[in-house]
């Protein structure tokens, strides 16, 4: 004979049931901590993405500006406006190139949190299976 609880369910049902939700739970935790580590580690890649950029930008404009200077000290007595036009419209041909590329570039991101997504899916496949 079976001994059943209060309410007519049995101790076997109910600790499966508490069972059941606690593996929901942990499975919840880990996608979540997954979750967070991806959001972290993009955090941290962006940051060293821009200090990269800023320092290489300050040496790329130290550089420029070293150039003209010397380009126009060689051409000073003959054609220094004309190699002032020149180097001017070739920087502004530059900056149109550069900002093109980087919009194209911010357009094409990645795709975040891919990991986690995929972990999902595969947790509802097992699930529905």
């Amino acid at each position: 004979m079976e001994e059943h609880a209060p309410g007519g369910k049995s101790p076997g049902l109910l600790q499966s049931l508490r069972n059941l939700a606690a593996t929901l739970v942990a499975l919840l935790h880990t996608r979540l901590e997954l979750l967070a580590t991806e959001l972290e580690e993009e955090r941290l890649r962006i940051a060293q993405l821009i200090f990269w950029a800023l320092i290489g930008l300050l040496f790329l404009t130290l550089g420029v500006l070293m150039l003209t200077v010397f380009v126009l000290i060689v051409f000073w007595d003959t054609h220094r406006v004309a190699v002032a036009a020149v180097l001017a419209a070739g920087y502004l041909a530059l900056g149109i190139v550069t900002v093109l590329v980087a919009r194209s570039k911010a357009r094409a991101r990645s795709r975040l949190f891919s990991e986690s997504l995929g972990e999902l899916a595969k947790d509802r496949e097992r699930l529905s299976s």
